[in-house]
């Protein structure tokens, strides 16, 4: 099972690495179908899991490509969204969470499997700037809204992220992706904060597995993240988006059968 965890990890670790999100998609039905663990336990989990593996993989990227300034006001927006999602997921059902994951995945992979611009749009200036009196209310609005998700359901925000900012903000898909890991990193470890207060999963947690998850992927995001400097950007957004959708379509089965069972 350890070497199975480690499997999964270096899965999620590839994902991050080159596109710059997709793991938390990823991770929660590879934590709860794959390895067995609870949703309770596999949501903290994941984020602790995918907030390390991001931190890592932006090292290659942090100086050329992240904007730091966009980052952080997406990402401080974000955190006290994430804290309120992070609180909601002990009020639902967990299936119907799981369900409500399945669409969110689907209409992300839509969106990144539709041709975008590589030329910039509302934020991105031609010299690299951000044009903010435009810019500014809609990076907002995305953290708001990233940031809750990734409370709520686990997740990092990543695939999200990128097709928000790709479609919605106009950013190239190289500052996207790079822009996107350090805000996955600070979404993280908000949505965390409410699990490690609570308590609440840790008599669920699995620390040898979730421990080999963990190196794994924070092992292979590095080699990815370089590797993703040589591959053409539409062919990585599409390839995740299929692999996206595929998951989609298990989880979907597996929280229908739950529910109806």
């Amino acid at each position: 099972m350890l070497g199975l965890a480690a499997l999964f990890g270096g899965a999620i670790g590839a994902l991050l690495g080159l596109v710059g999100g997709g793991g938390g998609t990823l991770a929660v039905p590879a934590l709860v179908y794959g390895l067995g663990l609870p949703l309770s336990a596999a949501v903290p989990a994941s984020l602790m899991i995918i907030g390390l593996a991001s931190a890592v993989a932006v090292a290659p990227r942090a100086r050329r490509d992240v904007n730091w300034r966009l980052a952080g006001v997406i990402g401080a927006s974000g955190v006290p969204t994430a804290l309120l999602g992070g609180v909601v997921n002990h009020h639902l059902d967990q299936h119907a969470l799981l369900l409500v994951f399945a669409a969110i995945m689907v209409v992300a992979a839509v969106r990144m499997l539709r041709a975008t611009s590589e030329t910039g749009g509302v934020c991105d200036l031609p010299g690299g700037g951000v044009a903010w009196r435009r810019c500014l209310p809609r990076a907002i609005a995305t953290g708001l809204l990233v940031g809750f998700l990734t409370g709520l359901l686990g997740v990092g925000g990543g695939f999200l992220l990128v097709p928000a900012m790709i479609v919605a903000l106009g950013l190239r898909t190289r500052g996207a992706v790079a822009t996107s890991l350090v805000i996955i990193v600070i979404n993280s470890a908000a949505g965390f904060v409410p699990y490690l207060v609570a308590g609440h999963a840790a008599a669920d947690m699995d620390w040898p597995l979730i421990a080999a998850f963990a190196l794994a992927a924070v092992a292979v995001s590095l080699p990815a993240a370089r590797l993703a400097c040589r591959v053409p950007a539409v062919v990585l957004r599409r390839g995740f988006a299929v692999l996206v959708l595929l998951v989609a379509a298990g989880v979907l089965v597996q929280a229908s059968t739950a529910l109806t069972a």
